[in-house]
């Protein structure tokens, strides 16, 4: 009888799982897309966008950032990997989302996170970052943040928080994950894998930090329901749990 129970119960939580998990795939629409950046909303105040960056090791890489919107502010995590994607970005936020944008965040010193950061300095917006990315960005001859902070910083748009915070080591010294109480929505960055991603580049890695950083990250907010990756599909807390594993041996 226990046994039965136990199914039961088993089968009803892959069940709610599975709504979930298919009504956000239903929420989700593709709302702009070029050759240079695509823009998906995944819910009323979330959205994914999508540019591109060429590399050796793994050619065209497909590469996400997130857009917070309330009313008709928004603050970005991740600019686009160019000035191109991100002129367009901040286009289409100004004419297609009628909003301002009052913030954007590099979530490490990649250029799959601030590759596009002048262009948002030629339009006055402030750009935020922990302090050590504004250093390993000063190293690498890369577009550097104008606001640092140590551990977390709190933005806002509209009425949404958006919590951005450093939790430890990972796939870069410096990353760090931003989190929508609101929309239970987190930015992962690279931090965070997609689902059967490989371990992708490490060259600046501590991989064997980076699971513990991730529970802790998975451990700060239970509650989430949107969980974005630096590259590949947007996921649930499956993604967490996915990139815990894979780098738990190491």
């Amino acid at each position: 009888m226990k046994s039965r129970s136990k199914i039961i119960l088993l089968s009803s939580a892959l069940l709610a799982f599975s709504c979930t998990s298919q009504k956000n795939q239903e929420k989700a629409k593709v709302v702009y897309k070029t050759d240079n950046l695509s823009v998906i909303q995944l819910s009323d105040g979330i959205y994914q966008h999508i540019s591109y960056l060429n590399t050796e090791s793994f050619g065209k890489v497909e590469c996400n950032g997130m857009i917070v919107k309330d009313g008709n502010e928004t603050v970005i995590l991740d600019t686009p990997t160019n000035d191109k994607s991100s002129e367009e970005l901040i286009a289409w936020i100004k004419s297609s989302l009628h909003s301002k944008v009052n913030a954007v965040v590099a979530t490490h010193f990649h250029d799959d996170c601030l590759g596009g950061l002048k262009e948002f300095d030629k339009n006055k917006i402030p750009s935020y970052a922990n302090n050590q990315t504004i250093e390993l960005s000063k190293k690498a001859g890369a577009n550097v943040p104008g606001n640092g902070f140590n551990d977390s910083i709190t933005l806002n748009a509209g009425k949404h928080k958006i919590l951005v915070k450093y939790f430890g080591e990972g796939h870069t010294k410096d990353n760090v994950v931003a989190y929508v109480p609101d929309e239970k929505a987190m930015f992962g960055g690279c931090l965070i894998k997609e689902m059967e991603a490989t371990k992708g580049y490490l060259g600046d890695a501590n991989v064997h930090a980076w699971s513990q950083t991730v529970t802790k990250v998975k451990n700060q907010y239970p509650d989430v329901k949107i969980v974005m990756p630096g590259h590949g599909e947007v996921g649930g807390q499956e993604l967490l749990d996915y990139t815990i594993k894979l780098f738990k041996d190491n």
